[in-house]
């Protein structure tokens, strides 16, 4: 069988969608024909596109946080999940934080974490990333 020809018959055949869509049945899908609700995606897909978010919440920050550079691998860490949760833009908003970070003052940084909508709404993940920062 020849690989390469299955795969530009089926690009042909089923599309290209980088977005989920409902098929003609009105199944979830994605790719090139990838049954969401009945297949899913592997341990294997789901971590490499993580690596890929990973990638790209990195790349984010050096652009628009360059300061992020002088932190020490843990406190990067921590911005890099926020950014996953929240997108760049979303990250941006934090702006108290964001400052005090960049300034040493991780007491401050970590209240202004802890004083958001976003912290409510993620809990316990919040106070871990906040103790990261600073932890008394």
């Amino acid at each position: 069988m020849r690989t390469d020809k299955i795969v530009e018959q089926l690009i042909r055949h089923e599309g290209l969608k980088l977005k989920v869509y409902k098929c003609p049945s009105g199944k979830l899908t994605i790719g090139i024909g990838r049954n969401l609700e009945d297949r899913g995606i592997t341990k294997e897909e789901a971590l490499y596109l993580l690596y890929n978010d990973i990638d790209a919440c990195v790349t984010d920050l050096y652009r628009e946080v360059q300061w992020i550079r002088d932190l020490d691998g843990d406190k990067q860490e921590v911005l890099v999940n926020m950014c996953f949760n929240l997108g760049i833009g979303g990250l941006l908003k934090f702006r108290k934080f964001l400052s005090a970070l960049e300034s040493g003052n991780l007491k401050e940084a970590k209240k202004e974490m802890l004083n958001s909508i976003w912290a409510f709404q993620v809990g316990d993940r919040a106070m871990e990333l906040a103790n990261i920062i600073y932890n008394e």
